[in-house]
């Protein structure tokens, strides 16, 4: 739960967003208490989640790790975590219908949804459940983060997180794909910040009080933050969002643009897949400048959007484009998750377990059973 009223630090955003010697933030943050927060299913995490260690937990080697998904066919893939550098807490759990009460039916909509009012209430549940992971091990070692990253697991990265991305008293979300509010697929902020941006189930009674109605999960986080008071700034940051969900194209005024991964960016967290793009160049503009810019709007100037026809499935040979694009680096892991059998993914999962401080999971054998078979 947060402490409220939150009375937000004033710091100068002009002098904060620009450190004099960037090379000196960077040292600072190195030198600073961080956490990272990975929430969401494992979907395509083969493909996202060597670009998280790379592009966020490589780049900051002090941070800690807080995992925090549901358990299903595609959790084994979290074995590919055995590699960072530090691993605070993991949490997989098994996903219960969670309670629909009448201030979360007053304040959130079902609209755009695609589980409705209970897949918003997971989804918060999973974001809210890392800060609870983050303040139980806070606790237990006496001290305190001085920044939490939350991001997806399925954020593809395709360059590093930047050290000018964290601004002190600020809480930090990429522009674009607002829907009306602000984007929620990153978020980085101190620790006042954090805990305000964090709580999406503690403060719906408070929106509600508010009379704030019918939100998005895009709307009801920028509310969260207006309403405590809590500064935000807006980045373009390099990652998107993998998804197989189908979207028509060309995109309608609110449609959805979906990115080729192949695409310079920086996406900041617009929806993606590996594709052969079938719109580049004056075409993007054609299309994007039809687009609504503050529902699912994304920068494309300059080149950096190539746009994929996801009206279908993934393309054949979707493999090949991902590993083209994304290099010989990931490709190797995407193949090696391809060919595990259960020993090697549970013997993954038990470097893991060596190296966290806290594993509230199901057996590895059965996490690498049901994706994997008995091969």
């Amino acid at each position: 739960m947060v402490t409220l009223p939150f009375t937000a630090p004033t710091t100068d955003l002009s002098q904060a967003a620009r450190p004099s010697d960037s090379t000196q933030w960077k040292n600072e943050l190195d030198r600073s208490r961080m956490a990272v927060c990975l929430v969401g299913g494992a979907r395509r995490f083969e493909l996202t989640g060597p670009s998280i260690v790379k592009n966020i937990l490589r780049v900051y080697p002090n941070s800690d790790l807080f995992l925090h998904s549901n358990f299903d066919d595609n959790a084994f893939k979290f074995s590919l975590l055995k590699s960072v550098p530090r691993l605070a807490s993991v949490r997989i759990i098994i996903p219960q219908p969670l309670p629909e009460t009448l201030p979360q039916l007053r304040v959130l909509t079902a609209a755009n949804s695609p589980n409705g009012i209970q897949g918003l209430l997971q989804y918060f549940n999973l974001v809210e459940g890392c800060l609870t992971m983050i303040q139980e091990h806070q606790s237990l070692n006496g001290f305190k983060y001085d920044w939490i990253v939350r991001t997806r697991v399925d954020g593809y990265w395709n360059a590093p997180l930047g050290p000018e991305n964290f601004i002190p008293g600020h809480y930090l979300v990429p522009p674009g794909s607002t829907y009306g509010g602000l984007n929620d697929r990153l978020g980085i902020g101190d620790l006042n910040t954090s805990t305000v941006a964090l709580s999406r189930l503690s403060l719906v009674p408070q929106l509600d009080a508010a009379g704030f109605r019918q939100l998005n999960s895009e709307a009801a986080f920028k509310a969260q933050l207006t309403t405590q008071g809590v500064p935000f700034a807006t980045k373009r940051t390099p990652f998107c969002i993998v998804s197989d969900r189908k979207y028509d194209f060309p995109p309608s005024r609110f449609g959805v643009p979906v990115a080729a991964l192949s695409s310079p960016g920086p996406l900041s967290g617009a929806k993606c897949r590996p594709c052969k793009p079938v719109c580049e160049g004056t075409c993007v503009g054609d299309v994007m400048t039809w687009l609504y810019k503050d529902w699912s709007w994304t920068n494309w100037e300059n080149g950096a959007l190539k746009l994929c026809d996801a009206s279908g499935d993934l393309e054949a040979g979707w493999e090949k484009i991902f590993d083209k694009d994304a290099g010989k680096e990931f490709a190797s892991e995407r193949k090696r998750v391809r060919g595990l059998n259960t020993k090697q993914c549970a013997d993954d999962f038990n470097e893991m377990k060596k190296k966290a401080s806290k594993w509230d999971a199901p057996p590895v054998e059965e996490i690498c059973r049901l994706g994997l078979g008995e091969n």
